[in-house]
């Protein structure tokens, strides 16, 4: 790292990202929480596995539309009202929750709700955030530090969201999600600038879409994201890959918290020790590698040898915080909550279509280890052009500002 860099840190000297950045980690670490305390309600209500996996996936499903289209929320209203207005209407719904006794058809409408309220606020914490850092480095160390937060939140919901709602049982479970909402809107309120809105609500509702989509270097930069689709495969398929190494069952977890524990080591590291203006030309090495890692699946290996592949993976897979960073500073301010949708909407996507395509072929081919391989070997075939066309757009990227550069000198002189 030069010793010009930010310490990672350095951002929670800001008021307002201090506030930005609490809020999405007590919001993050509540929804784990729910997510497993809903999944054990109905469980126990039903007996069902069927509804039990149902509740758990509608709290992923809605966010797809919502990251769509109520994301340009967040570029026709101030920002501030909007991420307040969501988590108050959050809280009220997971307090809603809470009550004892609630019938289920109720449940499974209110759990559809909470993600499409989600996705615009979101939306606005992502635009809002590149606003309150206009300095590229201290911006690249926000996102660093959003990532490990989220992570490292996920990974605790993981190992401890059991043990916590067996402990202290669904209903209290979920009225702390509700409280962690409420704290986030006090705090959004409270410390948060009230800018006026980026765009105009006469803007088409698709503009960042169209935009996005528009854009040759956002293409590509989105192609290298949303491989992540073929990278999460080994997730869904945690518990034949368990029982392919000859591993106990609680190992299906550790499988599963290996990649979110890559991503965490990965950040730190590239924080650390990558400059920030080399980190776009890591992108496509990078994401090519997260796939690639997975390849090796077809050797058969261990448990041990397995989960250090996952781990491996997720420790590379974290240039995905990079190329948020990249897309939020190419697109435009006013549509930049749209835009974010869209992104967020292809990953979603990417990650569901991947899981079920990877059941679909580990069933065929009776091997969930050979599956991982073929995904990781599929995206190597994607992952290197794509790296090509994207090393060749920075460096025509390099020329144009050194080729300015030159006549601004010369202009001087």
């Amino acid at each position: 790292m030069s010793a010009a860099a930010p310490r990672m840190t350095a951002v929670l000297a800001d008021r307002e990202f201090r506030a930005l950045w609490f809020a999405e980690a007590v919001s993050v670490g509540g929804d784990q929480l729910t997510r497993v305390a809903l999944a054990i309600l109905v469980y126990d209500r039903t007996g069902s596995a069927f509804f039990a996996a149902g509740i758990y996936a509608l709290t992923f499903l809605p966010a797809l539309a919502g990251g769509l289209g109520l994301s340009q929320l967040a570029d026709r209203y101030r920002r501030r009202t909007l991420m307040v207005v969501c988590s108050a209407l959050q809280a009220v719904v997971v307090g809603l929750m809470a009550i004892p006794h609630m019938p289920l058809w109720v449940l499974f409408v209110l759990v559809i709700i909470i993600p499409m309220v989600q996705s615009p606020a979101m939306a606005a914490q992502n635009a809002t955030t590149r606003e309150v850092f206009t300095d590229d480095a201290m911006y690249l160390r926000s996102q660093d530090l959003r990532g490990i937060t989220t992570n490292t939140m996920m990974l605790l919901g993981l190992g401890g969201g059991g043990l916590l709602v067996g402990a202290i049982g669904t209903s209290w479970a979920l009225t702390i999600d509700a409280i962690t909402f409420a704290v986030a809107a006090a705090l959004v309120w409270r410390d948060v600038q009230n800018r006026p809105p980026a765009g105009s609500k006469d803007d088409g509702w698709f503009d960042g879409a169209r935009w996005v989509f528009g854009d040759r270097k956002l293409r590509v930069l989105l192609t290298l994201s949303w491989l992540v689709g073929l990278a999460v495969i080994p997730e869904g398929l945690a518990a034949p890959l368990a029982q392919e190494a000859g591993a106990p069952p609680e190992a299906v977890g550790w499988l599963l918290a290996a990649d979110p524990l890559g991503f965490i080591i990965g950040t730190f590291a590239i924080s650390h020790f990558v400059p920030a203006r080399h980190r776009p030309k890591l992108i496509g090495v990078l994401a090519t590698a997260s796939v690639g890692v997975l390849i090796f699946f077809a050797l058969k290996p261990s448990l041990v040898l397995a989960l250090l592949l996952l781990v491996l993976a997720g420790a590379v897979g974290a240039y995905q915080i990079t190329v948020m960073a990249v897309f939020n500073s190419i697109v435009p301010n006013e549509i930049r909550g749209g835009a974010f949708g869209t992104a967020r909407t292809g990953l979603r996507v990417s990650q569901g279509l991947g899981v079920a395509a990877g059941g679909a072929v580990a069933e065929l081919l009776d091997s969930a280890m050979i599956t991982v391989a073929l995904a990781g070997l599929l995206g190597v075939l994607i992952a290197v052009p794509a790296t090509l066309v994207w090393a060749r757009l920075n460096a025509d990227k390099d020329s144009g500002s050194a080729r300015a550069d030159s006549d601004r000198r010369q202009e001087a002189a």
